[in-house]
């Protein structure tokens, strides 16, 4: 078994342990199972400490585990998805299918609508809206966390607010924020 220096164990335990909770949630709202996402959160610590040793000190560690996180979860879907045939990723849609109309969403939203509209959200596409927009990342991180090109990133995280306008929207008339169709 790998052990790490003190110094370096102390490291560690200072520049990635703090952001344990975020990376918690972010693999629960990614996976959305709590129990999954403790096993890919406690995959990634342990990835993370076990190559600790080519982590560069000044670096970004919540941008590098991310991208363990990341690669665990990928892993953890291909695992689960091992008999389903591939589909077709939407990001293969053509320009009309982009070029839509999207409603207005509502000023005010509860927290479990959004969290529902983000829940049905395509996976490819949840994963880059909870990065950019939830934990903040910048685009050359989350490319970087997913593995995927910038220009991916932003297609995808395009697309999926896309969608969650449209989701939200649904909801709007019920706050008065817009009115319903006839």
């Amino acid at each position: 078994m790998l052990t790490l220096s003190h110094d370096r164990a102390a490291e560690f335990e200072a520049v990635a342990v703090p952001h344990l909770n975020e990376l918690y949630r972010t693999a629960v709202r990614a996976l959305r199972n709590p129990t999954e996402a403790n096993d890919v959160v406690q995959e990634t610590y342990l990835q993370a400490w076990k190559s600790f040793h080519r982590f560069t000190t000044g670096t970004n560690c919540r941008a590098w585990l991310y991208k363990i996180m990341f690669h665990v979860v990928h892993h953890h879907r291909r695992k689960q998805f091992r008999y389903v045939s591939a589909t077709v990723e939407a990001d293969e849609l053509g320009l009309e299918d982009t070029l839509r109309y999207e409603p207005p969403v509502a000023e005010y939203l509860s927290d479990e609508e959004v969290l529902a509209a983000l829940d049905r959200l395509p996976e490819h596409y949840r994963d880059v809206v909870l990065l950019v927009d939830v934990e903040e990342l910048s685009y050359k991180e989350a490319a970087a966390a997913l593995d995927v090109p910038i220009g991916t990133v932003m297609s995808r995280l395009s697309r999926g607010r896309a969608v969650l306008r449209g989701e939200l929207a649904g909801v709007a008339p019920d706050y008065g924020v817009v009115r319903r169709r006839a």
